[in-house]
């Protein structure tokens, strides 16, 4: 597995960060919330999973590995890096998405990370916000401390529909204003998506480092 490392070696607080759906985990996204948290004195540890390593050595457009394979691919992350009891998880997605799901299996084997951090969780395909397509069944029973840093106008999941869900206490939100998945405002708005994207990393950085101590 090959990795990419931001911030010192030495940190109390490890990242396994993994990335979305389309990019590489060396895309501008990954690349940003990695150093920022790196800065910080966070160590980040990027990753790729089986299929977005075959389109990096092909050049092919590949679509995800099916749930059971990323989950997979999450354990031996995980067992790699030290094992649940040391280990934040988290990622960009999809990646993040898969984090909280392998989160919650960790959890019924009682062996838990010590927490999820997620940028803009998929609560539901793009166009299909109706109930059946929710993507929330295991967040409601989920007790690994998560937060989600999502945009106030995701496509997957609005500000507005979110709030509605009635998700547990464990679950804290970081609202990026005007933001899309990507944290990007609208110019209307007054507002970059460097700010947006910067006000994640330190409410990223202030949690994980609340968390590490609590």
């Amino acid at each position: 597995m090959n990795y990419l490392i931001n911030g010192p070696e030495n940190s109390d607080i490890t990242l396994a960060f993994a990335h979305g759906a389309g990019a590489h985990m060396d895309s501008a996204f990954m690349e940003r919330v990695a150093v920022g948290l790196g800065e910080r004195g966070i160590k980040v540890v990027r990753f790729e999973f089986p299929y977005m390593q075959k389109r990096r050595e092909t050049g092919k457009k590949r679509p995800p590995d099916r749930t059971p394979k990323l989950l997979n691919a999450w354990r031996e992350i995980i067992a790699d890096l030290g094992g649940p009891e040391n280990l934040f998880i988290g990622g960009k997605s999809l990646g993040g998405r898969m984090a909280t799901m392998v989160a919650a299996e960790l959890e019924a084997e009682e062996t838990p990370v010590r927490g999820v951090c997620v940028t803009g969780y998929p609560f539901h395909p793009l166009g299909k916000s109706e109930p059946e397509y929710l993507r929330t069944e295991h967040l409601m029973t989920l007790k690994t401390p998560t937060l989600i840093c999502q945009g106030a106008r995701d496509a997957m999941g609005w500000w507005d529909e979110v709030v509605e869900y009635g998700l547990p206490d464990t679950i804290d939100f970081h609202w990026a204003d005007d933001g899309d998945h990507d944290l990007k405002p609208r110019n209307l708005s007054g507002r970059t998506m460097r700010q947006n994207q910067d006000e994640a990393i330190e409410a990223l950085a202030d949690w994980l480092k609340t968390k590490a101590t609590s």
